[in-house]
Protein backbone atom coordinates (compact mmCIF):
# COMPACT_ATOMS: atom_id res chain seq x y z
CA UNK A 1 0.00 0.00 0.00
CA UNK A 2 1.48 3.43 -0.82
CA UNK A 3 2.06 5.62 2.00
CA UNK A 4 0.13 8.27 0.84
CA UNK A 5 -2.93 6.23 0.93
CA UNK A 6 -3.06 5.93 4.76
CA UNK A 7 -3.03 8.52 8.02
CA UNK A 8 -2.35 8.28 11.05
CA UNK A 9 -4.57 10.92 13.42
CA UNK A 10 -6.06 10.92 16.67
CA UNK A 11 -9.94 11.84 16.42
CA UNK A 12 -13.83 10.92 17.68
CA UNK A 13 -15.32 7.85 16.65
CA UNK A 14 -18.80 6.79 17.16
CA UNK A 15 -19.60 3.08 16.75
CA UNK A 16 -23.39 2.59 16.31
CA UNK A 17 -24.70 -1.14 16.53
CA UNK A 18 -28.23 -2.83 15.61
CA UNK A 19 -28.32 -4.79 18.81
CA UNK A 20 -29.27 -8.93 18.28
CA UNK A 21 -28.36 -8.13 14.54
CA UNK A 22 -27.00 -11.51 13.91
CA UNK A 23 -29.68 -13.07 15.60
CA UNK A 24 -32.50 -11.91 13.39
CA UNK A 25 -33.83 -12.72 10.39
CA UNK A 26 -32.14 -12.19 6.71
CA UNK A 27 -35.12 -10.16 5.64
CA UNK A 28 -35.25 -8.16 9.06
CA UNK A 29 -31.61 -7.48 8.65
CA UNK A 30 -31.84 -6.06 5.32
CA UNK A 31 -34.69 -4.09 6.45
CA UNK A 32 -32.81 -2.06 9.63
CA UNK A 33 -29.81 -1.98 8.08
CA UNK A 34 -31.17 0.01 5.40
CA UNK A 35 -33.26 2.29 8.02
CA UNK A 36 -29.35 2.74 10.21
CA UNK A 37 -28.12 4.05 6.92
CA UNK A 38 -31.03 6.38 6.14
CA UNK A 39 -30.59 7.83 9.60
CA UNK A 40 -26.95 8.49 9.66
CA UNK A 41 -27.00 9.58 5.82
CA UNK A 42 -29.19 12.72 7.21
CA UNK A 43 -27.61 13.08 10.41
CA UNK A 44 -23.96 12.94 9.17
CA UNK A 45 -25.42 15.05 5.91
CA UNK A 46 -24.79 17.92 8.16
CA UNK A 47 -21.21 17.44 9.01
CA UNK A 48 -18.83 17.92 5.87
CA UNK A 49 -17.25 15.25 3.69
CA UNK A 50 -13.64 16.19 4.71
CA UNK A 51 -14.22 15.84 8.07
CA UNK A 52 -15.52 12.69 8.53
CA UNK A 53 -15.04 9.03 7.51
CA UNK A 54 -17.97 6.55 7.37
CA UNK A 55 -17.28 2.55 7.80
CA UNK A 56 -19.51 0.11 7.81
CA UNK A 57 -19.12 -2.97 10.21
CA UNK A 58 -21.55 -5.86 10.12
CA UNK A 59 -24.62 -4.98 12.10
CA UNK A 60 -23.92 -1.27 12.62
CA UNK A 61 -20.84 1.90 11.13
CA UNK A 62 -18.13 3.21 12.58
CA UNK A 63 -18.18 7.20 12.11
CA UNK A 64 -14.50 9.13 12.43
CA UNK A 65 -14.69 12.86 13.29
CA UNK A 66 -11.82 14.25 11.55
CA UNK A 67 -11.95 17.68 13.45
CA UNK A 68 -14.57 18.50 15.82
CA UNK A 69 -15.17 16.10 18.95
CA UNK A 70 -18.12 17.67 19.85
CA UNK A 71 -19.60 16.74 16.55
CA UNK A 72 -19.80 13.30 17.18
CA UNK A 73 -21.80 14.01 20.54
CA UNK A 74 -24.29 15.99 18.44
CA UNK A 75 -24.72 13.16 15.76
CA UNK A 76 -25.03 10.86 18.22
CA UNK A 77 -27.85 12.53 20.10
CA UNK A 78 -29.95 13.00 16.38
CA UNK A 79 -29.14 9.68 15.75
CA UNK A 80 -30.68 8.51 18.96
CA UNK A 81 -33.61 10.68 18.74
CA UNK A 82 -34.33 9.66 15.25
CA UNK A 83 -33.77 5.67 15.70
CA UNK A 84 -37.79 5.03 16.50
CA UNK A 85 -38.12 1.13 16.21
CA UNK A 86 -34.04 0.76 15.89
CA UNK A 87 -32.43 -0.39 18.60
CA UNK A 88 -29.36 0.89 18.83
CA UNK A 89 -26.33 0.57 21.11
CA UNK A 90 -23.83 3.41 20.33
CA UNK A 91 -20.08 3.98 21.32
CA UNK A 92 -17.99 7.24 21.87
CA UNK A 93 -14.54 7.26 21.84
CA UNK A 94 -11.19 9.57 21.23
CA UNK A 95 -8.28 7.67 20.21
CA UNK A 96 -5.99 6.39 17.09
CA UNK A 97 -6.98 5.85 14.25
CA UNK A 98 -5.47 4.93 10.89
CA UNK A 99 -7.67 6.03 7.70
CA UNK A 100 -7.29 3.71 4.57
CA UNK A 101 -7.81 2.73 1.63
CA UNK A 102 -9.22 -1.50 1.14
CA UNK A 103 -9.04 -3.43 -1.88
CA UNK A 104 -11.72 -2.01 -3.52
CA UNK A 105 -10.57 1.95 -3.22
CA UNK A 106 -12.61 2.64 -0.61
CA UNK A 107 -12.31 4.55 2.45
CA UNK A 108 -11.91 2.73 5.49
CA UNK A 109 -11.03 3.67 9.15
CA UNK A 110 -8.83 0.81 11.35
CA UNK A 111 -7.36 0.94 14.90
CA UNK A 112 -7.57 1.15 18.50
CA UNK A 113 -9.38 4.09 18.39
CA UNK A 114 -12.25 2.30 16.04
CA UNK A 115 -11.87 -1.07 18.13
CA UNK A 116 -12.61 0.45 21.80
CA UNK A 117 -14.96 2.97 20.46
CA UNK A 118 -16.85 -0.98 19.38
CA UNK A 119 -16.08 -1.90 22.75
CA UNK A 120 -17.94 0.63 24.24
CA UNK A 121 -21.12 0.51 22.35
CA UNK A 122 -20.93 -3.34 23.21
CA UNK A 123 -21.05 -2.86 26.53
CA UNK A 124 -23.94 -0.44 26.08
CA UNK A 125 -27.94 -1.94 26.50
CA UNK A 126 -30.55 -1.30 23.28
CA UNK A 127 -31.14 2.26 23.34
CA UNK A 128 -27.47 3.57 25.26
CA UNK A 129 -25.22 6.30 24.80
CA UNK A 130 -21.76 5.48 26.38
CA UNK A 131 -18.58 6.99 25.99
CA UNK A 132 -15.19 6.28 27.10
CA UNK A 133 -12.88 8.24 29.49
CA UNK A 134 -10.93 9.63 26.84
CA UNK A 135 -13.97 10.95 24.53
CA UNK A 136 -16.17 12.62 27.56
CA UNK A 137 -12.90 13.69 29.60
CA UNK A 138 -11.64 15.68 26.03
CA UNK A 139 -15.58 17.28 25.52
CA UNK A 140 -16.10 18.29 29.24
CA UNK A 141 -13.35 20.84 28.97
CA UNK A 142 -15.30 22.67 26.25
CA UNK A 143 -17.08 23.80 29.11
CA UNK A 144 -19.12 23.23 32.39
CA UNK A 145 -22.75 22.20 30.48
CA UNK A 146 -20.82 19.88 28.52
CA UNK A 147 -18.91 18.28 31.88
CA UNK A 148 -22.24 18.00 32.97
CA UNK A 149 -23.99 15.75 30.45
CA UNK A 150 -22.07 12.61 31.29
CA UNK A 151 -22.53 10.46 34.16
CA UNK A 152 -20.26 7.32 35.56
CA UNK A 153 -22.22 4.17 33.90
CA UNK A 154 -19.82 1.27 34.21
CA UNK A 155 -16.44 0.19 34.75
CA UNK A 156 -14.94 -2.58 32.12
CA UNK A 157 -12.26 -4.75 31.95
CA UNK A 158 -9.82 -5.00 28.89
CA UNK A 159 -7.71 -8.28 27.27
CA UNK A 160 -4.51 -6.48 29.60
CA UNK A 161 -6.76 -6.33 32.96
CA UNK A 162 -7.19 -2.87 32.82
CA UNK A 163 -10.07 -1.39 34.25
CA UNK A 164 -11.78 1.46 31.97
CA UNK A 165 -14.36 3.90 32.81
CA UNK A 166 -17.86 4.64 31.04
CA UNK A 167 -19.61 6.84 30.64
CA UNK A 168 -23.44 7.26 30.09
CA UNK A 169 -24.86 10.76 27.98
CA UNK A 170 -27.37 11.72 30.87
CA UNK A 171 -29.57 13.48 29.19
CA UNK A 172 -30.32 10.71 26.64
CA UNK A 173 -30.70 7.61 28.69
CA UNK A 174 -31.92 9.03 32.33
CA UNK A 175 -35.15 10.25 33.40
CA UNK A 176 -35.62 12.52 35.92
CA UNK A 177 -38.40 13.11 38.31
CA UNK A 178 -41.78 14.02 36.93
CA UNK A 179 -42.99 17.39 37.11
CA UNK A 180 -46.31 18.11 39.68
CA UNK A 181 -49.41 17.39 38.02
CA UNK A 182 -50.58 20.17 36.16
CA UNK A 183 -47.71 22.39 36.70
CA UNK A 184 -46.40 24.09 33.55
CA UNK A 185 -42.55 22.28 32.93
CA UNK A 186 -39.86 24.52 31.31
CA UNK A 187 -38.06 22.10 29.14
CA UNK A 188 -34.07 21.73 29.94
CA UNK A 189 -31.16 23.64 27.08
CA UNK A 190 -28.22 22.23 26.88
CA UNK A 191 -25.49 23.79 24.94
CA UNK A 192 -23.34 22.06 22.98
CA UNK A 193 -21.14 24.66 21.01
CA UNK A 194 -22.87 25.12 17.60
CA UNK A 195 -25.79 23.13 18.41
CA UNK A 196 -28.45 23.29 21.78
CA UNK A 197 -30.32 20.38 22.72
CA UNK A 198 -33.80 20.33 24.09
CA UNK A 199 -35.11 18.22 26.53
CA UNK A 200 -38.20 17.57 28.34
CA UNK A 201 -40.89 15.41 29.83
CA UNK A 202 -44.03 17.58 27.60
CA UNK A 203 -43.74 17.82 24.38
CA UNK A 204 -45.11 20.60 24.66
CA UNK A 205 -42.37 22.70 26.77
CA UNK A 206 -39.57 21.48 24.13
CA UNK A 207 -42.37 22.96 21.70
CA UNK A 208 -42.39 26.16 23.15
CA UNK A 209 -38.44 26.47 23.76
CA UNK A 210 -38.19 26.01 19.80
CA UNK A 211 -40.57 28.64 19.30
CA UNK A 212 -38.23 30.81 21.51
CA UNK A 213 -35.12 29.79 20.24
CA UNK A 214 -36.42 30.01 16.48
CA UNK A 215 -37.38 33.51 17.51
CA UNK A 216 -33.62 34.51 18.34
CA UNK A 217 -32.69 33.00 14.78
CA UNK A 218 -32.24 28.92 15.73
CA UNK A 219 -32.78 26.47 12.88
CA UNK A 220 -33.96 23.27 14.21
CA UNK A 221 -32.03 20.45 13.21
CA UNK A 222 -33.75 17.50 14.55
CA UNK A 223 -37.74 17.42 15.25
CA UNK A 224 -39.31 17.09 18.63
CA UNK A 225 -39.11 12.84 19.22
CA UNK A 226 -39.54 10.65 22.22
CA UNK A 227 -36.75 9.04 23.78
CA UNK A 228 -38.06 6.95 26.87
CA UNK A 229 -40.18 9.64 28.69
CA UNK A 230 -38.46 12.42 27.90
CA UNK A 231 -39.08 14.76 24.43
CA UNK A 232 -35.97 15.67 22.63
CA UNK A 233 -35.15 18.17 19.71
CA UNK A 234 -31.77 19.61 18.42
CA UNK A 235 -31.01 23.19 16.89
CA UNK A 236 -28.92 25.36 15.60
CA UNK A 237 -26.90 27.65 18.32
CA UNK A 238 -28.56 31.06 17.57
CA UNK A 239 -25.13 32.75 18.46
CA UNK A 240 -24.12 30.66 15.81
CA UNK A 241 -26.10 32.43 12.83
CA UNK A 242 -25.34 35.97 14.12
CA UNK A 243 -22.60 37.89 12.14
CA UNK A 244 -20.72 36.70 9.41
CA UNK A 245 -16.88 35.78 9.30
CA UNK A 246 -14.50 38.68 9.10
CA UNK A 247 -11.77 38.94 6.64
CA UNK A 248 -8.41 41.14 7.43
CA UNK A 249 -6.02 41.29 4.00
CA UNK A 250 -2.22 41.63 5.19
CA UNK A 251 -0.10 41.73 2.28
CA UNK A 252 -0.50 38.28 0.70
CA UNK A 253 -2.10 36.64 3.87
CA UNK A 254 -5.68 36.72 4.62
CA UNK A 255 -7.11 35.90 8.22
CA UNK A 256 -10.07 34.96 8.43
CA UNK A 257 -12.23 34.56 12.05
CA UNK A 258 -15.30 34.07 13.15
CA UNK A 259 -17.84 32.47 15.43
CA UNK A 260 -18.19 29.17 14.69
CA UNK A 261 -15.69 26.44 13.16
CA UNK A 262 -18.08 25.73 10.83
CA UNK A 263 -18.71 29.29 9.62
CA UNK A 264 -15.24 29.78 8.91
CA UNK A 265 -14.78 26.08 7.43
CA UNK A 266 -17.12 27.61 4.77
CA UNK A 267 -15.74 31.06 4.38
CA UNK A 268 -12.32 29.41 3.44
CA UNK A 269 -13.80 27.53 1.01
CA UNK A 270 -15.24 30.64 -0.46
CA UNK A 271 -11.65 31.89 -0.75
CA UNK A 272 -10.20 28.77 -1.75
CA UNK A 273 -12.46 29.01 -4.83
CA UNK A 274 -11.31 31.85 -6.04
CA UNK A 275 -7.24 30.33 -6.18
CA UNK A 276 -6.13 31.21 -1.81
CA UNK A 277 -4.62 28.56 -0.28
CA UNK A 278 -5.46 27.46 3.22
CA UNK A 279 -2.90 27.64 5.58
CA UNK A 280 -2.27 24.83 8.28
CA UNK A 281 -5.53 24.35 10.01
CA UNK A 282 -8.30 26.08 11.20
CA UNK A 283 -7.75 27.11 15.23
CA UNK A 284 -9.43 28.04 17.87
CA UNK A 285 -9.22 31.01 18.88
CA UNK A 286 -10.29 33.71 21.97
CA UNK A 287 -12.81 35.58 19.35
CA UNK A 288 -14.16 32.49 18.09
CA UNK A 289 -12.29 30.51 15.56
CA UNK A 290 -9.58 31.58 12.90
CA UNK A 291 -8.02 30.35 9.72
CA UNK A 292 -5.15 32.07 7.50
CA UNK A 293 -4.77 31.44 3.98
CA UNK A 294 -2.43 32.87 1.50
CA UNK A 295 -3.68 34.57 -1.65
CA UNK A 296 -1.22 33.45 -3.83
CA UNK A 297 -0.19 36.87 -4.38
CA UNK A 298 3.25 35.96 -4.42
CA UNK A 299 3.20 33.00 -6.47
CA UNK A 300 2.20 35.16 -9.15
Amino acid sequence: MAESSSRTLVCSVLFVDLAGFAHLPVTEQLRQKRGLNALLAQELARVPRAERVVHEIGGGAAVAFLADAEAALVAAIGIQGGAGELKLRMGLNLGTVHVVKDLGGQTAIVGEGVNDAQHVAGTAEAGQLLASHAYRDTVSRLSAEHAALFDIAALRTDGRSREHELFQVRFASRAQPAPARGAREAASVFDAGPHLIVSGHERASVQRALEELAAKGAHVISPISQIGDKWMASCEHPESRRGECKVETLGYTRIVTGPTRRAVAEKVDELVGRGDRLVGEIEQADEGWTAVCDTGGARR
